[in-house]
């Protein structure tokens, strides 16, 4: 099953300009809105419990990702939605199963679930959760890609893991779709990728157009490890969107949000549409299929307009 995030809305901000926390709901659904009229697949969102560095200060606005994405699923039709992705330290893999199959029956069958090792020290501290080492960390993702797998496709379970183990765990009713998609988000070359190819149908890296066609040469090379098909493994990479209609005002924009040169070389993608485009396809002429695009001014639905048909035609979204 391939992920059905070739051209993702990542909203990581809700400190939402002229909105109050009493309107934030409503404005949220109509980014995501905006999204999908005008060719975005999939809308996701950050799974942290403090706003992190490179967005804005700790103390900024954040809400809970699953409960967001089971209130989106309720007003939106057609994008899938998920987290970029879930930090497996946060909650009991197998609850977590129970609760993406929940988001994937509230939305008709477009949940995503992005899992990742995670890494907020300060974070875990702040809630009282204990932050294992990057080893036991890996090894608790691995559980839970196992666990999660398990309970989409069967009504009925059982896993034994390193550190969680399932026994006849019911998942009733099941995945609308008899699984959902998983995404494994970072550029780990000796885990992330082959933990992508062992038990994923989607991953999300970072890096400027040789780094991201170094990382899927190493996909390909533990698919082939591990006996999989790389083709059933749909491929993004993260972007930072700044578009406006002329391309003078979208490298106002770029000034403006202070993107240093190698956050533009790495990152950012900015122009008018065609030029936005332009950027992106030397993207994926790198190896990639789509792009999670994160957009500073998001809240500006004629902004995601012009992001969504600018992009999607290169993805093949319906626009």
């Amino acid at each position: 099953m391939r992920a059905p995030v070739t051209l993702d809305l990542h909203l990581p901000d809700f400190n939402l300009p002229d909105t109050p926390p009493e309107q934030l709901f409503e404005r949220l659904v109509e980014i995501a809105g905006a999204a999908e009229e005008s060719g975005f697949t999939c809308v996701t969102v950050m799974d942290h419990l403090h706003q992190i560095r490179g967005i804005g200060p700790r103390t900024n606005w954040m809400l809970e990702g699953n409960t967001i994405l089971a209130a989106l699923a309720a007003r939106t039709s057609r994008v899938s939605l998920g987290l970029l992705v879930g930090g497996v330290t946060y909650r009991n893999p197998a609850l977590v199963a129970k609760i993406t199959t929940t988001i994937d029956v509230i939305s008709g069958g477009r949940a995503v679930l992005g899992l990742g090792a995670a890494w907020n020290e300060e974070e875990h501290a702040a809630y009282g959760f204990r932050f294992p080492p990057l080893r036991e960390r890996f090894e608790r993702l691995e559980d839970a890609l196992r666990i999660a797998r398990a309970m989409f496709t069967q009504q009925e379970s059982s896993v034994a893991g390193r550190h969680h183990s399932t026994a006849g765990a019911i998942n009733s009713p099941q995945p609308l779709r008899g699984d959902i998609p998983i995404v494994v988000g970072g550029s780990g070359e000796r885990k992330t990728l082959r933990f992508v190819a062992q038990y994923a149908d989607g991953c999300n890296v970072f890096g400027d157009v040789e780094r991201v066609r170094h990382l899927m040469d190493v996909l390909d090379r533990h698919c082939e490890a591990v006996g999989r098909d790389p083709s059933e493994i749909t491929r993004t990479r993260m972007a930072a969107a700044f578009v406006a209609p002329t391309h003078e005002a979208a490298m106002r924009k770029l000034e403006q949000a202070g993107v240093s040169d190698e956050q533009r070389r790495t990152l950012a993608i900015a122009g008018d549409p065609d030029g936005l485009a332009e950027e992106a396809q030397a993207i994926l002429d790198a190896g990639v299929e789509g792009l999670t695009v994160r957009m500073p001014d998001a809240h500006d639905l004629e902004s995601v307009a012009l992001v969504g048909r600018a992009l999607g035609p290169l993805v093949g979204a319906a626009v």
